[in-house]
């Protein structure tokens, strides 16, 4: 198994108490540095750190009357702070606050996600390092079309994995920027080097430009990496319900003692829990989408964008954070039937051997044309009337007189096509494999 790991909800994230927090620290901060450049009277700043806080039922009393929520803030923290609160917000805009106070918060949703990420790469190392040499046929257009084994689609969702987690890093980093330079972005009260050692305090880096906002191309491509990322964990799931259809059998979600599957048919084991994790990708690749029509503003800034981004942001990282840990789950217990693998892979009596009898035959003079007709024909044959292909092409003059029957084995062994299975695993894991 592998090991859990303990870590805050990532719903406590966006918490109304969590914002507010990330806002009271934003402004703090700014009136330590601002005293330190004798802009803000070091008593005040004091005062500010001390008596700063807030009560959320205050705060929304008065946005209730003055219909901002960030004015609601600053008036409810100064009733707290006492009279040198008149230094707090000084020489900040609403966003200075809002957009930068969001990126702590979108930083701290990160560090969840990048531990989720990290889990679910460990079982599916674990999982396809488990299952390297189990062998099963690998399907085209959901056809049998040659062996592979069930490491090897554990593996290639591993490396998946991998490259979404280097599209969040860089997703996540560019999220890393805080803004202090005011109404519309020029300066007109701090300085450039007030924003750089505010954005140091607050562990983030300053935006090299912003408008009255931080840009939001930089939301639309976290969230389109969350979409992403998102969409491997519905390709994973729609996978492993194919695998637990009757007919094929091969794998199946843990089915739990008592768990039920259908209320009328007792016999049922529904792949639900892959079910919701392909449903609810499609909520995140759907916000992705709101987050892309965010990055066109009016002039430089209107207020489209923060209504839209109080329900994605939030939404998106939950469901990712929820969405990371179920599939996890459904890899970490899923059932794996390497017999019923074996019964499929020979279930056609060898047809998955035909693009190998092709260039054996090639190889030993046959032409490439009359080599594929000729396999064609007894590929034909045994797919229509539930015959034999191995015993069929033995049977044949034309390929006996040019394959011995050591040749035909080697043809038809199974491991020849499997030859490369190490070699694809040291690529992908290098001295891991």
């Amino acid at each position: 198994m592998i090991p859990r790991y303990t870590r805050p909800p990532m719903g406590a994230v966006w918490s109304e108490e969590s914002k507010f927090r990330a806002w009271l620290e934003v402004e703090t901060v700014t009136s330590e540095v601002l005293a330190e450049d004798g802009l803000v009277p070091p008593d005040a700043a004091r005062a500010i750190r001390q008596r700063g806080g807030f009560d959320l039922q205050r705060i929304h009393a008065i946005e209730a009357e003055v219909r901002h929520d960030v004015i609601a803030f600053t008036t409810a923290v100064a009733e707290k702070v006492g009279p040198e609160a008149r230094w707090l917000h000084y020489g900040l805009t609403s966003n200075d606050v809002v957009d930068t106070a969001q990126a702590l918060q979108i930083k701290a949703a990160s560090a969840i996600l990048r531990e989720d990420i990290d889990r679910i790469l460990g079982v599916l190392k674990s999982r396809a390092i488990e299952f390297k040499n189990t062998p099963t046929v690998g399907r085209t257009h959901g056809m049998h079309a040659e062996p592979t084994t069930f490491g090897l689609k554990l593996l290639n969702w591993y490396a998946e994995m991998r490259r979404n987690r280097e599209r969040f890093e860089a997703a996540a980093e560019q999220m890393r920027v805080g803004k202090f330079s005011g109404a519309v972005g020029a300066f007109g009260h701090l300085s450039p080097r007030h924003e750089e050692r505010i954005c140091e305090r607050l562990g983030l880096v300053p935006a090299p430009i912003a408008t009255q906002v931080i840009q939001r191309d930089r939301h639309a491509y976290y969230l389109a990496t969350l979409a992403v990322l998102t969409a491997t964990l519905d390709k994973i799931a729609t996978e492993v319900r194919h695998l637990q259809r009757t007919e094929v059998r091969e794998a199946e979600e843990y089915f739990s003692p008592g768990q039920k599957g259908s209320s009328a048919m007792p016999h049922k084991r529904n792949p639900i829990t892959a079910e919701q994790i392909c449903g609810l990708a499609r909520v995140v690749r759907a916000n992705s989408q709101a987050a892309l029509e965010n990055v066109a503003l009016w002039h430089e800034r209107d207020i489209s964008h923060s209504s839209v981004e109080r329900i994605v942001l939030p939404d998106s990282t939950i469901l990712a954070d929820y969405l990371l840990a179920k599939t996890a789950d459904l890899i970490e217990k899923l059932v794996v039937y390497p017999a019923r693998m074996k019964k499929n892979l020979d279930s056609t009596g060898g047809l998955i051997f035909s693009g190998q009898l092709l260039l054996d035959l090639a190889e030993a003079g046959m032409s490439r044309e009359e080599a594929y007709r000729l396999v064609q024909q007894h590929a034909m044959n045994a797919w229509q009337n539930d015959l034999v292909f191995r015993d069929l092409a033995e049977a044949d003059p034309a390929v006996s007189s040019r394959l011995t029957p050591e040749r035909l084995e080697k043809t038809f062994d199974l491991s020849r096509q499997l030859g490369n299975v190490d070699a694809i695993f040291q690529r992908v894991l290098g001295g891991g494999a």
